[in-house]
């Protein structure tokens, strides 16, 4: 673990202006502070601030904030960890590490372990970028990319982008060139690159004769591949060894039949398939601006509409969208669009995704393909407009499951399965918490079933005697449920109200002096010089409330001998209330000097005395009203009147 002596002293040697400029070129001088637009949302009036005295950004659009280690997490992926490496390498900091536990050394061991496996991928992408150009067998791979109009010349700086290459068909290719950088078989066994002889005598190459794909994580690391089958070459000789029956699960042996279309690196310590994404590293910056991303399946999708300059595209790796992977997504953007082949498992996978989306707290819509089609192949015969079209057409998610429901599979004279599809259209409406969103999808299913079954006719029976249309028996099933619940002393969540305590609240107006509190405060963040300041000091008075827990804070994270703020410190003991406002001003300066922040300051300060000394005043008329008959208290009341009058004269003064 890295001591909290390097942590501070990485936030104190950055230079977190030359650290985002890199990525906002269009950071301009406003004062104290920086403006330009936003990286991590779309905007055309720049709305991102970073102030470099106090080490800190803040969008004031979105509310992204932070320090410089922050922004390397939240706009390049890294983790904290990674994120302070970095910044302590370019600052020239030695990164050490906490010594006051055995388990920080095995953290150390383990980080060891894995840069190692990161380095022996990166060596093998290198190696098969350099077959795809050299070896005598690369144009089975180039006719592969030739087929999504893909080739070198024409897009090398996508290929180069997603280290695409060619695993040459020879046995041990890649266990020669590995060996011959000093790399541990070991290392290469355990990322999935070598597969052991079952004589235990050597190693083979688990890829081979295959277009590859290096998956990276978001900082751009290789942690693992995926290989295609191209074209079979003339017949080879078998090797005089088999492989070992683990390996069987990779590589076909050829009297089995033609090998698998793709082969995958297996899990390893530094890659776990669930919760990657293909192409994120790539994606990442197009997915924040964009505040989107698309989701699709194959690995040729997300890089033949790279390719078409359709940035924001990442790949599911696997059949279904994993609650990490989702929760990897929601850290470049709110939202995603389900672009997926409409085929039975593209299906399958939209209708599993509900969880994922949920837990990540995203948005999700789901595009519709043509029949039959996938994302390259509609970029390549109709164009890259027609993606954006599709994605821009996609429906919202619920409604997109309710239609897959009651999709062309639908058997509508099967009365048992008229009534399974209806019971599946209630438990997704029965699965929605939002009342708002429970009401507008309850509608459309109703109107979808109805519309759907009376295009045919169909009616269900009710009894006997009567024929009821289906769209009447799911209004019955959701009346009954809702009877059900409250049978049972509950109501159901999709059906409940904001209380009116939480709707009083939310209406209440803003207490009086609120924002002239707000306006001290402001000049105190962004001059906490001004707490020593004994004029100041006494018109603070007047402060109240979370303002004052606020001001606590603020003093108690001031070093007065350094004449330095401790950001950490103090928003960890800011009130919730104050938190955005907080993390506003100390991006953006509103005062040029110091001596403008406290003129700033004592003028509001002035104006919320005489705000006070009014409500003061109004108070103590009701109370002499009340006081009627009571003459003693009618005259300390007249007292104090007399003393706020002269206290108010005094301000005008």
């Amino acid at each position: 673990m890295i001591s909290q002596e390097t942590i501070a002293l990485v936030k104190e040697r950055t230079d977190i202006l030359a650290i985002i400029q890199e990525a906002v070129p269009s950071l301009k001088r406003r004062g104290r502070s920086f403006v330009g637009l936003c990286p991590f949302h779309k905007e055309k009036t720049g709305s991102f601030h970073v102030n470099p005295d106090r080490g800190f950004f803040h969008c004031f659009g979105c509310k992204e904030s932070g320090s410089a280690i922050d922004f390397l997490i939240k706009h390049e992926g890294y983790t904290f960890p990674e994120a302070v490496r970095a910044l302590a390498e370019r600052a020239g900091i030695a990164v050490e590490e906490s010594k006051d536990s055995s388990a920080f050394t095995e953290s150390d061991r383990q980080k060891k372990a894995r840069d190692e496996l990161y380095a022996v991928n990166a060596l093998a992408a290198t190696f098969w970028e350099e077959q795809l150009r050299k070896h005598e067998h690369r144009s089975y791979a180039l006719d592969e990319l030739a087929k999504r109009d893909l080739s070198p010349e024409k897009d090398a700086d996508v290929l180069q982008a997603f280290r695409i290459g060619y695993a040459p068909s020879g046995w041990d290719g890649l266990a020669q060139f590995l060996k011959a950088q000093g790399v541990s078989p070991s290392a290469a066994e355990t990322v999935g690159l070598l597969v052991p002889r079952s004589s235990g005598s050597g190693y083979y190459d688990r890829f081979r004769h295959r277009l590859m794909f290096a998956v990276m994580d978001p900082q751009g690391r290789v942690v693992a591949f995926s290989g295609r089958a191209l074209a079979d070459l003339p017949a080879e000789p078998a090797p005089q060894e088999q492989v070992s029956r683990s390996a069987l699960r990779y590589i076909a042996p050829k009297d089995t039949g033609p090998p698998p279309k793709y082969i995958n690196s297996p899990e390893s310590p530094i890659y776990t398939k669930g919760q990657m994404l293909f192409g994120i590293h790539q994606a990442r910056h197009a997915v924040r601006q964009a505040g989107v991303a698309v989701l699709v399946e194959g690995n040729f999708d997300v890089v033949s509409l790279h390719a078409r300059k359709i940035d924001n595209v990442v790949g599911i790796l696997g059949t279904a969208f994993t609650p990490e992977q989702a929760k990897l997504l929601r850290r470049f953007a709110p939202s995603v669009v389900f672009l997926l082949d409409g085929d039975a498992a593209g299906k399958k996978a939209v209708r599993l995704s509900r969880d994922p989306i949920r837990s990540a707290g995203m948005s999700a819509r789901v595009a519709s393909l043509p029949p039959g089609s996938d994302p390259d192949e509609v970029a390549r015969t109709r164009g890259p407009q027609a993606i954006t079209d599709l994605v821009k057409s996609a429906r919202g998610y619920l409604e997109a499951l309710i239609e897959m429901e009651l999709d062309e599979t639908f058997n509508q004279g099967d009365v048992f399965e008229r009534r399974e599809r209806v019971s599946r259209v209630v438990q997704i409406l029965a699965e929605e918490d939002d009342p708002i969103v429970h009401m507008e999808l309850r509608a459309f299913a109703e109107q979808a079933v109805g519309a759907r079954l009376d295009l045919h006719g169909l009616r269900v029976g009710q009894d006997d005697q009567h024929a009821t249309p289906i769209l009447a028996a799911l209004e019955r099933t959701l009346r009954q449920q809702e009877a059900d619940a409250r049978a049972r002393g509950e109501v159901p969540r999709a059906l409940q109200k904001p209380s009116r305590e939480a709707e009083k609240k939310r209406l209440a107006p803003k207490p009086p002096g609120s924002e002239l509190r707000r306006a001290m405060l402001a000049a105190l963040i962004e001059w906490p010089q001004l707490l020593a300041d004994p004029e100041v000091e006494e018109a603070l008075d007047d402060l109240e409330g979370p303002s004052v827990t606020l001001l606590v804070a603020l003093r108690r994270a001031w070093n007065f001998e350094q004449n330095r703020l401790d950001i950490d410190a103090f928003l960890g003991a800011v009130p919730p209330s104050y938190e955005g406002f907080a993390r506003q001003r100390l991006a953006d300066s509103a005062s040029e000097s110091q001596s403008a922040a406290k003129d700033h300051l004592l003028r509001n300060a002035k104006q919320l005395k005489s705000l006070v000394l009014s409500q003061s005043a109004a108070q103590n008329s009701r109370e002499m009203y009340r006081a009627q008959g009571d003459y003693d208290a009618q005259r300390d009341l007249l007292k104090e009147a007399s003393e706020m009058l002269r206290a108010k004269q005094g301000i005008k003064a």
